[in-house]
């Protein structure tokens, strides 16, 4: 911690949506004295990372899933509506989205999703608590090493003025940053393709989609430009459906490996939670890969009949996606019987697939590719295979060489996209931050799966002893294997939303909480005694009452966005906790410490706000949030 009476610190690197997400909720956590810095190294990736900048997002593209599931508060399930609709500045918004009327069940502009995160993230900063500060701060962090405050990181180009305590740095141009504690937001980290080697730099192949020079070569290509999409999950519709909206007439070729294609939404497909029985014939040793499939497969036609016959309500569309979710409880057990080598093998060949059985594609953006790939139009064409290699044409085309089963062939291109190929394996993503972490031992990439690094329940990364590496915490795609082992969750986790969501909670509370036991002296007795987190019962029932009431007030308070509010949800937290006097309601050795019940009484209300075996708006009844009154003293 930072000298007596200083503010502590809490650097936030990558203001991407994780990022911005996790900033939103210090601002709203924090109850002393705190700076948050939000570090990004590209100024148009802030409040939006890769997946929402203005620049690489024209209007037509548009969230994948429907509008209403984009709150960046679980929450609070209508807010990126409302906002879209009430508060939005549409001055420079094209005639088509400028008078559209949002809603749940409908579309929205992925452009416009930066405007709703820098929005909230000012009105958070607005509503934080006295001593609370943001700092916004452009910079590339390249090195992270402990220190006695907790990380002392090295950053490129962060001007000098935008926070106190600043050293030059090793490398010419960079300062070095104390920091109480270190979040990593850093987003998807590409890899190089293999087969694009020879054409790295080619005008007629790009590599990132979502840039702005992308766009404007499709923009200008010609009509009857020949396409190939390298890749046939939801960005390559992105693509492709650019390019029929402006009136392409050429043949655009979807290569995919696994010939998967996602589904269409139905317009009145509504998110839901369905319970289904543990699948027990998952649950055997593990005895081989086909056996294995054929036991999935056995169970998978069960569980769907069972959704079918139970659930007649349901849209058939979506009644894949609804057994896929159930069944994420069970995953972790089920993996468990799993080879490493093998699931990593298993997750490799199948991501596909299982990213487009847990979600699909609003119609707004599968309409216009389905109708091209009819026989009739044929303007679309899917293509099962593997890229081997893309190479310049002596007609000064490109060649796509394809392995298809047992055959090879070959086709030209005026012009080739590929789509993603992120790096999850953090041994071999090459930014300097996470070599220099993992170098150092700092970050452990995931030992079973091999996608993302190590980390425990709270989102601390782990070191190769399986130890906390320190104040330091990782949200969205670096824990990609953690939840797959964790929680069951599979498939199109790049940008996956409802885990940052979740993520972004949990981080918050975690820092808060560790900061404040650091900052009264009780944090190493809490290091010694892990237990203190657990929800300890006593079998008084007063005891059970006060503990339920101070949780139900917390939740609250989380989950509060003004500040005059969170401030009398903590008053009346405060003096709740306050009367239950030396009760033990702690583990034996922990002493009765009103600040330790504190922190237990967050964890649990952090565990509530992120029940995912609900939708967000059962949730929000569960929790008591629809009554927007403060409880009566």
């Amino acid at each position: 911690m930072s000298k007596t009476g200083a503010r502590p610190r809490v650097l936030v690197v990558g203001a991407g949506l994780a990022g911005t997400a996790t900033a939103i909720r210090l601002l709203h956590f924090a109850r002393r004295p705190l700076e948050i810095i939000l570090l990004e190294r590209r100024a148009d990736y802030r409040s939006a990372g890769v997946a929402y900048h203005r620049d690489g997002n024209p209007w037509d593209y548009v969230f994948n899933i429907q509008a209403g599931r984009m709150s960046v508060f679980r929450e609070d399930v209508l807010d990126f509506v409302n906002w879209a609709n009430q508060e939005a500045d549409r001055r420079k918004w094209p005639r088509r989205w400028a008078s559209w009327k949002f809603t749940e069940q409908g579309p929205a502009p992925r452009r416009i999703f930066q405007d709703y995160l820098d929005d909230r993230l000012a009105e958070a900063a607005r509503e934080s608590c006295s001593g609370v500060v943001l700092v916004e701060a452009d910079g590339e962090a390249l090195d992270a090493r402990r220190c006695d405050r907790g990380f002392e990181v090295t950053v490129r180009g962060l001007a000098p003025h935008v926070t106190e305590g600043l050293r030059p740095g090793a490398l010419p141009d960079t300062l070095l940053l104390d920091a109480d504690h270190v979040v990593l937001a850093t987003g998807l980290e590409l890899r190089e393709p293999p087969f694009a080697a020879c054409v790295a730099g080619h005008p007629l192949f790009i590599r990132n989609p979502y840039s702005a020079s992308a766009i404007r070569t499709l923009t200008a290509l010609p009509a009857d430009a020949s396409v190939v999409i390298v890749g046939s999950v939801l960005s390559a519709y992105d693509t492709a459906g650019l390019l029929l909206r402006n009136g392409h007439t050429g043949p655009v070729r979807l290569v995919s490996r696994s010939g998967t294609l996602f589904r269409t939404y139905p317009g009145t497909h509504e998110h839901g939670v369905v319970r289904l029985p543990r699948p027990g014939i998952l649950m055997e040793p593990y005895r081989g890969r086909e056996e294995f499939l054929a036991r999935v497969r056995t169970a998978w036609r069960e569980a769907c009949s069972s959704v079918r016959e139970q659930h007649p309500e349901i849209d058939s569309v979506v009644v894949a996606e609804r057994v896929a979710k159930a069944w994420e409880p069970y995953l972790p057990e089920a993996i468990d019987f799993i080879p490493s080598e093998e699931l990593r093998c298993l997750l490799d060949e199948f991501s596909t697939g299982i990213a487009a059985l847990r979600v699909g594609a609003v119609e707004y953006t599968m309409e216009i590719i389905e109708r091209a790939m009819r026989p009739e139009d044929g303007r679309v064409e899917l293509v099962g295979g593997r890229v081997q290699e893309i190479t310049p044409a002596p007609s000064g085309r490109l060649t796509v060489s394809l392995a298809a089963q047992h055959e090879r062939h070959s086709f030209e291109a005026d012009l080739v996209v590929s789509n993603f190929g992120r790096e999850s394996d953090y041994a071999k993503v090459g930014h300097p931050l996470w070599r220099s972490l993992v170098r150092s031992g700092v970050a452990t990439p995931h030992a079973r799966t091999g996608r993302g690094v190590e980390v425990d329940e709270c989102g601390t990364l782990l070191d190769s002893h399986a130890s906390p590496a320190g104040p330091i915490s990782a949200v969205g795609v670096p824990r990609e294997g953690d939840e797959i082992v964790r929680h069951g969750r599979t498939g199109a986790f790049a940008f996956n939303l409802a885990a940052i969501k979740n993520h972004s909670v949990a981080v918050a509370a975690h820092v808060v909480e560790q900061l404040e036991l650091r900052r009264d002296g009780l944090h190493q007795l809490a290091a010694r005694h892990p237990q203190y987190r657990s929800y300890v019962s006593n079998p008084e029932e007063a005891v059970r009452g006060a503990l339920e009431e101070s949780v139900e007030l917390e939740v609250r308070r989380l989950a509060s966005r003004e500040r005059n509010r969170r401030e009398a949800l903590d008053s009346r937290l405060h003096a709740r906790i306050r009367s239950m006097g030396g009760l033990p309601v702690l583990p034996t050795g922990v002493p009765r410490d009103e600040r330790l019940i504190r922190a237990v009484v967050n964890r649990v209300a952090v565990e509530r706000l992120n029940n995912v075996s609900v939708t967000p708006r059962q949730l929000r009844r569960q929790l008591g949030l629809e009554q927007a009154e403060l409880p009566e003293e």
